[in-house]
Parts: structure tokens; sequence; C-alpha cells
């Protein structure tokens, strides 16, 4: 098992919390938005630090999103505002002052 110390927000040199967050992403007047995603946030600005296998995740759910809206943007239409929530294993909330890895 590996630990890892606690990130420190680098703006403001406090302790980042693991908690649940939104991320929001806006390219060509499209804005997609994922809630309740755990990250490391810091308490000052709520500025979230995600881990890299959330950032792949976002990367290609956010290509695959914004095509979506893309070509409903080309055809017009009257839909403007999708809610999509998908059904998976929850993650596990991290609560200790180490992050671990096994």
């Amino acid at each position: 098992m590996t630990t890892k110390p606690i990130p420190t927000c680098s703006e403001h040199h406090t302790k980042k919390e693991w908690r649940l967050t939104t991320f929001e992403y806006q390219e060509a007047g499209i804005t997609v938005r994922v809630p309740n995603l755990y990250a490391w946030v810091c308490s000052i600005d709520g500025e979230a630090s995600f881990t890299p296998e959330t950032v792949d995740e976002l990367l290609l759910t956010i290509r695959e999103l914004i095509a979506t809206a893309k070509r409903a943007q080309g055809r017009r239409s009257e839909v403007t505002q999708y809610i999509v929530s998908v059904d998976g294993p929850p993650q596990e909330k991290i609560t200790d002052s180490v992050l671990s890895e096994e």
C-alpha cells in the first residue's frame, strides 16, 4: 500500500479537502456540468484537482457530450438542455489524512 500526503493549494497554501464537487466545461456556447465527482478541493476558492483517472474519464465523456450538443445546435433543436444519469459503482469516500492506493 502506498500513501500520499494531502495536496496543498499552491495559491492559498492550505490543505485541500477530499469532497464532492461539480466539473464544468464550456465550448462554443455549450456548457457541460458533471456533478458529484470526488476531487481535492481548496476550501478557500473551491478550485478542484481531479485524479488522473477521473480526468481521463471526463475527457472521453465531455468529447461525446459536446459532439452530441453540436449536432443539436446544427439542426436548431428546440431542446436545449439534457440531463443524463448513469448508474455505476459508488466511489470510495476518503476521510483519512492520507490518500491510499493499493
